[in-house]
Formats: structure tokens, C-alpha cells, sequence
């Protein structure tokens, strides 16, 4: 995803596919590919914008990062935690230089995310489901 678009719907809590509102009755949902997160973990955090109940399922089938079962979080909080990118330094001539790509995000507050290009936005799910897509379909149909 283009790190624009995905700052925007994640910031935001848009859908991926639409770029409309994500919230549904039951809160957010968010898609996790196969190894992305640990669900036994306790805390989870994302890169992948949430999507709307309408969109759920053409983004598990054309989402090269997902699978037509993906993991399906329905979340009720998920609160900005940090960023992912690029961090920057100077070397011993004053030039600005990559110093490391960390593969996992930093939270907002750390020391460094002041050198940190970021590429993506990062959000943290406190309070939410696992579940099926087709145990979501149910639960959305049953929905007021």
C-alpha cells in the first residue's frame, strides 16, 4: 500500500479498499495475513488499515499480503501506538545516513523516533475478537 494512502486510513480508521469510514456496529476490523501476528501475544499491533464490513472479503481475495482466510480482529479500541521506518543519523562528516531498519515498530515516545523516516502508521488493538470471516458476516447480519 502507498505509505500516503496508508497514513490516511489509518489515521483516520478508513477503509482500505474505499477510504469510507471502517467503524461498524461492532467496532473495527482489521486483517492480518499468515505469520503477520501472533494472536496469543497480548499486545497486537498493525499496519494493515481496518476495512468496512462491505469490503472484507475483496480484501482477503485481492490482497497479495492476505489470504482468502486471513486472520479477522474485531476490534472495539485500537489506539495509534507508533511508526515503522527508516532511522537517520549523521556520520563523523556531518552527513545524514541510514543508521537501521528495524522490522518491528517503534512506539510514539520513543528516543528514537525523533531520526525516524516513517513509512507506515502503527496501531495498537487493546480491546478485540479473533475471529472467522464468516463468523463475522453472522455477527454483522445479527447487528442492529
Amino acid at each position: 500500500m502507498h505509505p500516503y494512502r496508508q497514513m490516511l486510513t489509518m489515521r483516520a480508521l478508513r477503509c482500505q479498499v474505499c477510504a469510507e469510514s471502517a467503524r461498524t456496529p461492532l467496532g473495527w476490523i482489521f486483517l492480518a495475513g499468515p505469520g503477520d501476528v501472533d494472536p496469543a501475544l497480548s499486545t497486537i499491533v498493525l499496519n494493515q488499515p481496518p476495512v468496512c464490513a462491505r469490503h472484507v472479503r475483496v480484501a482477503a481475495a485481492r490482497c497479495p499480503h492476505l489470504t482468502r482466510d486471513p486472520v479477522v480482529f474485531l476490534a472495539r479500541s485500537a489506539p495509534l501506538y507508533g511508526v515503522h521506518g527508516t532511522l537517520y543519523g549523521l556520520n563523523a562528516r556531518g552527513h545524514v545516513h541510514v543508521v537501521a531498519q528495524p522490522d518491528h515498530a517503534l512506539p510514539f515516545g520513543h528516543p528514537n523516533v525523533r531520526t525516524l523516516l516513517a513509512s507506515q502508521l502503527i496501531r495498537r488493538l487493546s480491546t478485540y475478537r479473533i475471529l472467522t470471516i464468516d463468523e463475522l458476516t453472522r455477527e454483522l447480519e445479527e447487528s442492529p
